[in-house]
This record gives C-alpha cells, structure tokens and sequence, in this order.
C-alpha cells in the first residue's frame, strides 16, 4: 500500500537554538562497547555494528538533549536476522530514567521485521506499540524520526508520523520533560524473546550481523552544566501534528499496527493506563 498523504505535517512553532551538524559520526557520537565491532567509515559519514557470537556493538551521542527533533538513516541486518535486535533510542540514566525507543525486532529470511516503540517515564515503561513497516527495512536506507517537545513525543518512519504520546500530565500521567538524553543505539542477541517470543533462535552461521546507519540530524536543545542551549522562549513548543498528521498516524494504525498495549485488556486486568482513554 502506497502512502497517499503529503509529508507538511509537522507544526513546530519554535525555532531550534541549535541543529547538530548533518551527520559526522566522529564528531556527533563515540563508540561505547563491542570493540572493532563498531565502525565509523566514509569519514565519518557512514556507522556500521556488528554482532557475533561473542558479542554485540553500540553507541552513543557525545551530547545531552532535552528537547529536539532526532533523525538517523538506518538499514537493517538483512537476511536471516531472527534472534536479533538494533535499538535506537533516547535515554537519561538511573532507575527513574525517561526513555524513547524505537527497537527493530529481527525475523526470518522473507518474514517482516517489528518496529517496537516504548515510552518510559520514570523508569516505567510498559507503553508498547508495534508495527509493520511498508517496505523492507534491510534493502535500503529509511529515516526514523523522533520528535520531543513539552506537548508530545512523535515517532516518525521516513516522515510518516506512527505514533504520538501526548503530555497528559494535568490529567496524572508523567511525561519525560526534566531528564536530558543522550542518543543510544546498540545491536544486539535477544533470542530469548525477540522473535516469535523467543520460540526461533539466532543462527549464528549467518554471523557477523550487521546494521547500518548515516544521515544523522538533531534539531535540538542540548544540555550541558549550565543548562540549555536553547533560551526559555525558545525551546521547541506548539502544535505537534496537524489534521493531515493525525490523518497519516491513523492510516498507519490501521494498516501496520499488530500490538497496542491500550487494547490488551488481559494484561491490564484492572483497567487500562489512563492516556489510552484520554490520548
């Protein structure tokens, strides 16, 4: 199914004090485990992890944000990659964290990757919506977007919004605003649970996995000792999504959607979280 809808949607009033350059990863980000694993090539254009039997690979952003819009190219491990995930995602540390995630569950040859999304809140998640994506996510390289502001966190694949987790704070649920986050993306073995919940396993004679990333782009606030980049009156703020947005996120929901913990009503037995009415 091709997607109809124009890609305007995005309202952000404010402007970004400061846009991280367009994707250096020598500058923007270090490796932070798996040693030669991970590699920075093309001059810092291009970031590849690896994962073996041994091990996985990972990195991180050198800088904080709160607030800002974050994109980053991806392609993923292709072929056989069951047992397999790349996380991409925001973070603060600590056991009260915020946390953003977008986490790409691998499958076998000719099967569908997941796109798991989360939201955390100190330190509770339990917020999970997957989806299927529209194209074959290992053939070439996608943009996947997150979009943070006071009013809402807005998941993006290739400009189509997927998700939206609305600040509902004055009806009493928390909404990750305090805790800067550095970017974190890792690829790892989670054949415990990753695909068909754990039923089918890595087959490590397919090993070195490897995913792919370029194109990195933060329009963002960065955080540092002393505070913000951005000056109060300019921190992102407004509208997020506008009705051709709303209208994309409820195709997507539609067509892609294949787990909504706001429907699982044998998980909460007690009553749904109060966003799922109120969002």
């Amino acid at each position: 199914m091709t997607n109809k809808f124009p890609i305007g949607f995005l309202l952000l009033v404010a402007t970004f004090v400061v846009a991280a350059s367009a994707g250096n990863f020598y500058q923007d980000f270090e490796i932070t485990w798996g040693d030669s694993r991970a590699k920075i090539l093309e001059n810092g254009q291009l970031l590849t992890l690896s994962l073996d039997r041994a091990s996985g690979s990972g990195f991180r952003s050198k800088n904080e944000y709160l607030f800002g819009k974050i994109d980053m190219q991806l392609k993923l491990v292709p072929g056989n990659s069951a047992g397999t995930v790349t996380a991409y995602y925001l973070s603060s540390l600590g056991s009260a964290h915020d946390e953003i995630d977008f986490e790409f569950l691998g499958n076998l040859s000719g099967e569908p990757y997941i796109l798991h999304t989360n939201v955390f809140t100190q330190g509770k998640g339990n917020r999970e919506q997957q989806f299927y994506l529209w194209f074959d996510p290992t053939k070439a390289f996608h943009t996947y977007s997150i979009l943070w502001n006071p009013q809402s966190i807005i998941f993006s694949v290739d400009g189509t919004p997927i998700r939206e987790f609305k600040n509902l704070e004055s009806r009493g649920v928390a909404f990750p605003k305090n805790q800067a986050m550095r970017i974190y993306s890792s690829l790892w073995n989670a054949d415990d649970w990753a695909t068909r919940g754990g039923l089918v396993k890595t087959d490590w004679s397919q090993a070195p996995f490897t995913a792919s990333y370029r194109n990195f782009n933060a329009q963002a606030c960065v955080w540092t000792s002393s505070g913000s980049s951005c000056s109060s009156n300019k921190s992102p703020s407004g509208q997020s999504l506008d009705a051709t947005g709303l209208a994309k996120i409820r195709w997507v929901q539609k067509n892609y959607m294949i787990y909504n913990y706001c429907t699982d009503a044998k998980r909460f037995p007690q009553g749904f979280p109060p966003e799922c009415s109120l969002a």
